[in-house]
Order: structure tokens, then C-alpha cells, then sequence
């Protein structure tokens, strides 16, 4: 029996054999995937121009670790052999075959022939193939076609109706300009366009799927960078978004901002807020038009839609100093839907931010009138399980009854509460000081 506690720990040091071998020929998919924007045929040597993306998982799988290229096999019999242990179990003169065979019948027997041979055949990923799923029919796959399409790119102007055109000066001081365009599926290439377009979003965007753009209630706003090369006018994509306008009952509409991407190398120059405040502009125009929403938004989006609300209201009469430091009112959440087409709940959090603004932090008496009238909207949930507790308790049994309470533990709600106000006065304090820089 000694031998078979021998080969235990030889199959454990063959797992962490092979887990090394493999080791040498895994990669990361986030790094090892590099995207450029290609204006002209020297960006594709240039490094500078690289980024990454950041969700190959949704194309790859969860580990987001694949196998590249070769790979070499490890024998299991040769790496057996130079154990201490195999010569007392099969003895001196086994040949090649007996020994592999005789090593299978004791994986078959230890009952770990699953993590062993799953190891053994590993394959290399098929990345084109996977690519393939997302990339229309089309793509290049050598230089010199790629390099042949790049000179007609000369001749690429825009799709739709310019809404909106503005400029970013650069750290060196220059000055960069930018257009927002409206654009549908009527325009025409833009619908071959909108296929590359939306491969950006597996890569950036986490949960993203492609939409059905056959839909005629889709919008979609873009943006570009428009220069000059030798005398041409020309256009590059820098971001875009996707509004559905959904029906509200009996004859407005709702637009719900449902995608919405600025490509890497554009981010942190204020091009989000560009675009999400032309869109706002937009809508307004429109008395059909409820109110604006989003889909499901990311943290970074609501911190985005705070500020671009926030600098639209800050000048509305309903939010002056006074009025603000008197509270929340219905006249706020009217005039804010009325001129911006924002619903109540939006308002509300503007009205929390220009709150903060006039609020003195340092004086006790404002501070505390504020961190309660914050407090009473953040409690709201908790007062909602309470008021379902006391329901709960005319049927539940008392075991269920338990587990409902444990969830509603008061001291934990007034830390909770107390962590999210403290949270939330600081991304408002990061919107102020946005702010203040514009």
C-alpha cells in the first residue's frame, strides 16, 4: 500500500507539473489583445497608439487566461518514471507500453482520470474564430489590404444631421474640435458602419449586446474628431450612444440612453459630457418628449449624468440659494422636467448636489439639516422592509419570521445609512469640483 501512497503524491507533483508547463504558454486576453485607431499607415507602428480592452471575457470566457500557439505535451509515463516509487510498484523491466498502461489503471482506480487528462489535452484558443462571432465579413487580415482600404478613408464624412460642434485644448495648447451627429439606419452606409461600430462595446462594455437595428425607435448620436491632413478635411469616430424612444402612455415618448462608448484614447477630455448634454438639448426640443432615462446605468455613468444635470438646472430660479436651503419641492421637479425633460428622481439628486454647494459644512446647525434631509430619502428603503415586516409577522411562521428580522438588524441600518450618505457627499463633492473647472 506504501507504493499507492507514493503515486498519490506523484500524481499531485504531475498536476503541479503540467499546471507550470501550461503556465509558459497562457496569456492574458485584456493584454494580450491590443486595439489602435489608424489615421495614417505610421500609427501602426507606433505604441503610443495601443490600448487595451477590458471585458474579453464575453468573447473568451471567464478566466480571461487562453492558450497561444504550440504546445508541449508532457508524458505522463516519462515524468513517472523518474519517481522513487516506481520501480517497487512495476518493477525493472516494464517496457514503454506497460508502464503507460499500467500508470492508467492506477489513474482509473484513484478516481482522478478527470483533472488529469483534462490537463494533458489541452488546446490552443481559436482567437480569429472568436473575433469572427462579433466582426462583420470584410475585416483584413494582412497589412498591405489593410493599408489599400486606409487611403479611401480620405473620402469618409459623417452620417446624419450635425448637432452640435466644440472644441478641447490640448495639454500643449492646442486646440482640437469635435462634432455630434444624429444619425438612423436611412443614412446610407451607415448600417455596415454601425456593425464595426458596436464590436467596440464586447470589448468595454460588461453584459453589452448587440441591438436589432431593423428598430425603427433607435437613435443614435456620434461623435467625431474633425482635422486637417495636407489640405483635406477629414473624420474620426470618438465615441457614440444609443437612445430607445419607448411609449408612454397616451402620447409621449420615454428615451432611454441604452449604449454609450468614448473609445480610450478620447477618454478623460470631456467628450461624455459633450455628447450626453447634446442629446438632453435634443430631446428638449421635442414636446413629445416625457423625460430621459438610462438603461441599467454604470457608477461612472450616473457620476457623468450628475454633473451634465446639475449644470443644466444650476441656473433655474427654482434652485436659488434660498429655495434650495428650504428644502426639496414639487416646484423644483416640475420646472426641471418642463426645461430639461428630467423626472422626479433625477431633480432630486440635483437638488442634493446644489444643496451641498450652498451648505455651509463647517457651521453644525447647516450641516446637520443636511445630512438629515439626506438621510430621510436614503432611509426610505429601510422604512419599506420595516412596513413589509409588519405584514410578514401576521403570516409568516416564526422561523421565517427570524430570517426576515436578521435582514432588517436596526444598528446595521444606521451604519449602512451612515456609509452611504458619507459615499454619496463624495461623489457630490467631485461633481461641484467639476463644476468649478468649467
Amino acid at each position: 500500500m506504501a507504493g499507492f501512497g507514493a503515486m498519490e503524491k506523484f500524481l499531485v507533483e504531475y498536476k503541479s507539473a503540467v499546471e507550470k508547463k501550461l503556465a509558459e504558454y497562457k496569456c492574458n486576453t485584456n493584454t494580450a489583445i491590443e486595439l489602435k485607431l489608424v489615421r495614417f499607415p505610421e500609427d501602426l507602428e507606433n505604441d503610443i497608439r495601443t490600448f487595451f480592452p477590458e471585458y474579453t471575457h464575453q468573447l473568451f470566457g471567464d478566466d480571461q487566461g487562453n492558450f497561444e500557439g504550440k504546445f508541449e505535451a508532457l508524458d505522463l509515463a516519462e515524468f513517472a518514471k523518474k519517481q522513487p516509487w516506481w520501480h517497487k510498484l512495476f518493477g525493472q523491466e516494464s517496457g514503454p507500453s506497460a508502464e503507460k498502461y499500467s500508470v492508467a489503471i492506477q489513474l482509473l482506480i484513484g478516481g482522478v482520470t478527470g483533472w488529469c487528462t483534462g490537463f494533458m489535452f489541452q488546446k490552443a484558443d481559436d482567437v480569429e474564430g472568436k473575433i469572427r462571432q462579433i466582426i462583420p465579413p470584410g475585416f483584413c487580415t494582412n497589412t498591405n489590404d489593410f493599408l489599400s482600404l486606409l487611403e479611401k478613408e480620405v473620402d469618409f464624412k459623417p452620417f446624419g444631421t450635425l448637432l452640435h460642434t466644440y472644441s478641447v485644448l490640448s495639454p500643449t495648447g492646442e486646440n482640437f474640435t469635435f462634432q455630434i451627429y444624429k444619425a438612423d439606419m436611412t443614412c446610407r452606409g451607415f448600417r455596415e458602419y454601425h456593425e464595426r461600430l458596436q464590436t467596440f462595446l464586447m470589448w468595454f462594455i460588461e453584459t453589452a449586446s448587440f441591438i436589432d437595428v431593423d428598430d425603427e425607435r433607435w437613435h443614435y448620436f456620434l461623435v467625431f474628431e474633425k482635422y486637417n491632413k495636407d489640405g483635406a478635411t477629414l473624420f474620426a469616430t470618438v465615441g457614440y450612444m444609443t437612445v430607445y424612444n419607448y411609449y408612454v402612455y397616451p402620447d409621449k415618448t420615454r428615451p432611454r440612453v441604452s449604449q454609450m462608448l468614448i473609445l480610450t484614447p478620447f477618454q478623460g477630455q470631456g467628450h461624455g459630457a459633450q455628447l450626453l448634454e447634446t442629446v438632453h438639448r435634443y430631446y428638449i426640443a421635442s414636446p413629445s418628449v416625457l423625460d430621459i432615462t438610462a438603461e441599467d446605468p454604470s457608477k461612472s455613468y450616473v457620476k457623468l449624468r450628475d454633473f451634465v444635470l446639475v449644470k443644466l438646472c444650476q441656473d433655474l430660479p427654482c434652485f436659488s440659494r434660498e429655495k434650495l436651503m428650504q428644502g426639496f419641492n414639487e416646484d423644483m421637479a416640475i420646472e426641471a422636467q418642463q426645461k430639461f425633460k428630467i423626472n422626479k428622481q433625477h431633480s432630486r439628486r440635483v437638488y442634493e448636489i446644489l444643496r451641498l454647494l450652498v451648505t455651509d459644512m463647517s457651521d453644525a446647525e447647516q450641516y446637520r439639516s443636511y445630512r438629515l434631509d439626506i438621510k430621510r430619502r436614503l432611509v426610505s428603503p429601510y422604512k419599506k422592509k420595516q412596513r413589509d415586516l409588519a405584514k410578514m409577522r401576521k403570516c409568516l411562521r416564526p422561523e421565517e419570521l427570524t430570517n426576515q428580522m436578521n435582514q432588517i438588524e436596526i444598528s446595521m441600518q444606521h451604519e449602512q445609512l451612515e456609509e452611504s450618505f458619507q459615499e454619496l457627499v463624495e461623489d457630490y463633492r467631485r461633481v461641484i469640483e467639476r463644476l468649478a473647472q468649467e
